[in-house]
């Protein structure tokens, strides 16, 4: 923790790096709801875990909010009609990596109030533990800060296992996106509803919101809401990159360290977005699937930033020409914020449940960083200082040059590194640490796995 934060009295951790945080265009921006496309489709994999199974057929009618896909297995979630319409086709589309999976696509009724129609009420206390666990994966929410990690499975604390605080995330480090910032401010009411439910689900006593200081009409709206008589709280915690990191926003709120290569339960601890809560405690208690989300569109190329409710399915196109996409002018398109973000594959690709936000960039936005514009290591240990997970990306930056992936994961920690960009961001010689590391991970987890066949 810096001085000034201890002094200040703000929560924070060790090291870690401050860039710009080019939030200004919309993080006043109320959130809007964008118009609903002629045509939409619904991918069945938009989650960590097996994809979706289709329930519907060609030609059928659908309402909006009606189940279109069922789960496959625990590790699945299942999907919901985005549109009050008719079932076009079952066929494949280009998802965000530029492959081809399965996708349900829908024409809605242009008639239609898309009003969504299927549900039931639910009461949340006469339901147990386990109840509100298929509950929660009956909606089809995953984790929507980005990860897409099927969010019942979070909840499911393991044998063994013990949980005794939930951390509501709403840090939202990465630059230009304000989607949880918004959330926070319009919807506190639903966070803390969905918080309280998680609780109850992971048997957690007590509840923390951590938010950076950086976000003062959010934390004066979540202070304003905060349940009585529920042990929750808001945590302020210092605007330093990569504070929205789970490990680091438990460090920062409780001191705790996650063991290497573990999860937050094995510290006692559950941590999962702001949106993701909110989402919960708007869908749960109604009995309802999740059907949109909020994203932060932005950047240099479009002409209307802001933060909108997109339908799940809608066309990434059809987004950024709502929102004055300025074509000849763009130089990329990155799904998310640009530290941790993407660059989208498509633009035929659809809005899915993991895409926080959508950043667009002029050929005068940030630089490409590539090998042939990297300078040799100099040895300087900035990136060592600024690593989040004190490793030292200089070295497994060379091991990675000579391909010794399986030194760099068994003898120095490369699987904890979670890509957050900090060593890449400060190289003086412009080296891309963190690429290099992504490929290292991918090959080592291709062959564990090939080990495992064997």
């Amino acid at each position: 923790m810096s001085l000034l934060a201890r002094w200040m009295g703000k929560h924070s951790f060790p090291q870690g790096i401050h860039v710009p945080e080019y939030k200004e265009a919309t993080e006043d921006s109320k959130i809007r709801r964008l118009a609903f496309p002629p045509e939409m489709f619904v991918p069945l994999s938009q989650h960590t875990g097996a994809p979706a199974k289709p329930i519907v057929h060609e030609k059928q009618e659908v309402v909006r909010g009606e189940p279109i896909a069922e789960a496959d297995g625990f590790m699945s979630v299942p999907m919901h009609a985005p549109a009050t319409g008719v079932v076009e086709q079952i066929e494949l589309a280009r998802d965000a990596r530029g492959l081809m999976s399965p996708a349900i696509y829908i024409r809605p009724y242009p008639s239609s109030s898309q009003e969504v129609l299927y549900g039931h009420d639910i009461d949340i206390d006469l339901l147990s533990r386990e109840e509100l666990i298929q509950a929660v994966q009956a909606t089809g929410v995953v984790g929507l800060g980005g990860a897409a990690f099927p969010t019942h499975v979070k909840l499911s604390v393991p044998e063994g296992k013990n949980c005794d605080t939930v951390i509501a995330n709403g840090c939202e480090c990465e630059p230009y996106l304000t989607t949880d910032h918004r959330v926070m401010v319009e919807y506190p009411k639903a966070v803390f509803k969905g918080l309280e439910i998680v609780m109850k689900a992971m048997g957690a006593k007590e509840g923390i919101v951590g938010i950076e200081d950086n976000k003062p009409e959010a934390i004066k709206a979540l202070e304003a809401n905060v349940p009585e008589g529920k042990n929750i709280r808001v945590g302020v915690c210092e605007t330093k990159y990569p504070q929205g990191a789970e490990k680091m926003l438990i460090k920062s709120l409780l001191d705790r360290e996650v063991p290497s290569g573990g999860l937050p339960i094995d510290c006692g601890v559950g941590v999962f977005n702001v949106a993701t809560l909110a989402q919960i405690g708007e869908l749960l208690p109604r009995g309802q699937g999740l059907v949109e989300r909020v994203i932060t569109v932005t950047g240099p190329g479009v002409t209307k930033p802001g933060n909108y409710i997109a339908p799940l399915g809608t066309p990434l196109r059809y987004v950024l020409d709502f929102c004055g996409y300025r074509g000849d002018e763009v130089s990329q398109v990155i799904l998310g914020g640009p530290m941790m973000g993407a660059s989208a594959s498509s633009l035929e690709m659809p809005i899915v449940k993991g895409i926080t936000g959508i950043l667009v960039l002029t050929k005068a936005g940030l630089p490409t960083i590539n090998d042939d514009s990297a300078l040799p290591c100099i040895k300087c240990g900035t990136c060592v200082h600024s690593c989040p997970m004190v490793l030292n990306p200089s070295q497994l930056g060379l091991l990675a040059q000579y391909t010794e992936y399986e030194a760099m994961a068994e003898q120095h920690n490369l699987m904890d590194c979670f890509e957050c960009g900090c060593c890449t961001y400060v190289c003086p010689s412009g080296i891309p640490l963190v690429q290099y590391f992504r490929i290292a991970k991918s090959i080592v987890r291709q062959r564990k796995a090939e080990a495992k066949k064997q």
